[in-house]
Parts: C-alpha cells; structure tokens; sequence
C-alpha cells in the first residue's frame, strides 16, 4: 500500500542555548528513510522555537524488514560558523 504520512512540526521548549551573543535561530532536518525535508528557520526564538510546519513523505506499507523511523533532528543556524546541533528525537 502507497500513502502519505504528515508530520506537523508545532514548536520545541527549553532548548539548550548554543549562542553566546544574541537569541538562537533553530530549524529541524526531518528525515524519513531517504527522504530528507527542513523546516523554516525560528530567526530570534531562542529556547522556545515555534515553527506550525506541516510536511508530507510518500510511504510504502508493509514492507518487510523494514526501518520505519523518522528522525528529527534540531539545528542552530550560524551565519559565520557552521550549524550548532541541539538535539535529536526518533
């Protein structure tokens, strides 16, 4: 069976502050097997980011011996640096 599956991204809390100067613009990488979608970035949210982000994978179920994981994972955008990882949920 072919599908879809929705992801609604709403908002993150008390994130660990990876800047010294100024207020954190986090995003999330959403990533579905080889799928691989971001979020907009927060400018200025600092710890308490929110996004109200909706995001779409193309699935196919079932599929035996298969990996049905989505990883989220939580970026600080950096305009001189590279990204500040943040954290992670599967």
């Amino acid at each position: 069976m072919n599908g879809i599956l929705k992801v609604q991204l709403v908002d993150a809390r008390a994130l660990k502050d990876a800047d010294t100067i100024g207020k954190m613009d986090p995003y999330v990488l959403i990533q579905y097997k080889d799928q691989k979608l971001k979020s907009k970035v927060a400018k200025d949210q600092g710890s308490n980011p929110v996004w109200n982000d909706e995001f779409s994978f193309w699935v196919q179920y079932p599929v035996e011996d298969e990996d049905y994981t989505i990883c989220l994972k939580v970026m600080d955008k950096d305009t001189f640096t590279s990204d500040d990882f943040l954290g992670e949920a599967k």
